[in-house]
């Protein structure tokens, strides 16, 4: 807009002259507003640079302050979100506040602080402005609400008497109490600090002798209480090692949940933060009162892998609808199961569905025993698809394209939906165009989501892999700009570029995520 004035001026009759004495006025209103160590605030957000910062510090027990880059989409998405959790909090007189800072203006601010990336959260507490915490809630206004909550005030509730906690035990579906006799000792601290960080589930701590026996303790002991599943489970501190915080922090997600979850909308964040390394899918089409029933099996088996194997409920013809393709399967398939081993994304099936608790547990434990061969996904490969200068590769053709010790082979990794690989593709293409006449390079693609590979993980997109003529099944990753020169350098150096400065993937931007929305993703 201030562009398009500027060019119109001259047309609208402007003087020249005056209009370069308000600009001049304007730029020292705004530097005499930046020297100022006024604060002024946007949507309840102060607004910091270098020389407010400091008495921003000074003035609030609490400040977490974003980092921003006012060209950053990331930033932009958080920006509602940010102003609510701001105007919330003020609202409820809390003693934290927050501010935003435009890393982009306020280079000292930024390399102060170590600003590599946008946005980037940091709490900083009682002025101190050499050990900002690093955010670690969500992004989104009630997650930063809760968090800055946690810090605000105290982490765990108190409990004293035995009225007091039963009620606090019957207030949620869901309450970790730790049980220490010294509130002070480290077990206590670094249930504190756990207590701080997980803020969706609610937290209380009791040291009366009184409170132990009632609920069968007889040493430092966190206790998870729940309206579902088993309504008490334990974790006694050990009094060797202590109260390691991420064991217990793990041990808090895994039985949060229930021993079988429904994948809906409303649990998908869950399954996937929970970190558990395994996920074992029954997949239903839940207005069918037989395929129902398969649940009880499904529950049966549960039980002894809690911890390694997550087991999952996907409804076929409701949320889960979205996630099939990602297996390769259409609402018809079920019932039917998977297992998805979380790290590489690999689908383990059986040779046939068989949904009693027996048959299901035996399948994990060969899976969890590697005797058990992925299930790969593959299209069918087109008719066409060696006859275009970009030969179109899928799972049951890999590997005699790739491998083949006569052609140097560049293959690109997409998906459909991802704007880089969209970006690049005239790129590619054109590549292709250029050595469609050299019988030694083949230029090819695959569609990742529907094809896979049994000892090729695709992480993002795109991914591009050089596959170089010869023995030995060599493999190299291109990571370099994506523009058809240097692929040719690349190509014509034999799978490597000449020493040149580093640069930024594609100016700066990441691949997509080769994530998808499923309970394996």
């Amino acid at each position: 807009l201030v562009l398009s004035l500027a060019w119109l001026g001259p047309a609208l009759g402007g003087e020249d002259k005056d209009e370069e004495v308000i600009e001049e006025e304007e730029k020292e209103k705004k530097e005499d507003e930046v020297l100022s160590d006024e604060i002024k605030e946007e949507d309840n957000v102060l607004v910091l640079h270098e020389h407010n910062f400091a008495r921003a510090l000074s003035e609030n027990q609490l400040l977490l302050v974003e980092f921003y880059a006012p060209w950053c989409g990331h930033c932009q998405r958080l920006a509602p979100a940010f102003a609510q959790a701001a105007t919330e909090l003020r609202n409820e007189s809390s003693p934290a506040r927050l501010g935003k800072v435009d890393a982009t203006a306020q280079t000292a601010l930024a390399t102060e602080f170590g600003i590599t990336s946008y946005p980037t959260l940091k709490l900083f507490r009682d002025g101190n402005r050499t050990h900002p915490l690093e955010y670690t809630g969500r992004m989104d206004s009630q997650g930063i609400v809760r968090w800055m909550q946690r810090r605000a005030g105290p982490s765990a509730t108190l409990l004293q008497d035995t009225d007091t906690i039963a009620a606090f035990i019957n207030s949620q579906d869901l309450v970790a109490i730790g049980f220490f006799k010294d509130l002070r000792g480290e077990a206590a601290e670094a249930f504190f600090e756990v207590a701080a960080e997980m803020v969706d589930l609610t937290f209380g701590v009791a040291e009366a002798a009184e409170l132990f026996q009632a609920y069968g303790l007889s040493a430092d002991t966190v206790c998870l209480f729940k309206k579902f599943d088993e309504r008490q489970t334990n974790f006694p501190v050990d009094p060797a090692r202590g109260l390691d915080t991420a064991e217990l922090t793990r041990l808090l997600r895994v039985h949060s949940m229930q021993l079988v979850m429904e994948f809906t909308n409303e649990t998908s964040n869950q399954i996937f933060s929970a970190k558990i390394p395994h996920h074992m899918l029954l997949f239903l089409n839940m207005s069918s009162p037989e395929q129902l029933s398969l649940r009880d099996g499904f529950r049966a088996a549960a039980g002894g892998f809690r911890g390694e194997v997550l087991f999952v409920v996907v409804d076929v013809t409701g949320h889960g609808a979205d996630v099939l393709p990602f297996f390769g399967m259409t609402a018809a398939d079920a019932p039917t199961l998977r297992l998805v081993k979380m790290k590489n994304n690999r689908k383990y099936q059986m040779e046939q569905d068989n949904f009693s608790d027996s048959a299901i547990r035996t399948f994990i434990q060969a899976v969890l025993d590697g005797k058990v061969k992925p299930h790969l996904l593959s299209a069918e490969p087109p008719e066409d698809w060696d006859t275009r200068p970009v030969k179109v590769l899928v799972g049951k053709t890999f590997e005699q394209v790739a491998f083949d010790e006569t052609k140097n082979v560049f293959v690109k990794f997409y998906a459909p939906w991802c704007p880089h690989c969209q970006a690049m593709a005239a790129a590619w293409e054109e590549l292709a165009e250029r050595y469609k006449g050299r019988e030694d390079i083949v230029i090819a693609e695959m569609d990742s989501t529907a094809n896979e590979l049994e000892n090729i993980t695709i992480h993002g997109y795109p991914t591009l892999h050089f596959f170089p003529a010869g023995p030995g099944r060599k493999m190299v990753e291109y990571k370099s700009t994506r523009d058809v020169e240097t692929f040719s350098k690349f190509l014509e150096n034999g799978g490597m570029l000449p020493e040149e400065p580093p640069v930024s993937e594609v100016r700066g931007q990441p691949p997509c995520p080769g994530l998808s929305p499923a309970p394996a993703g």
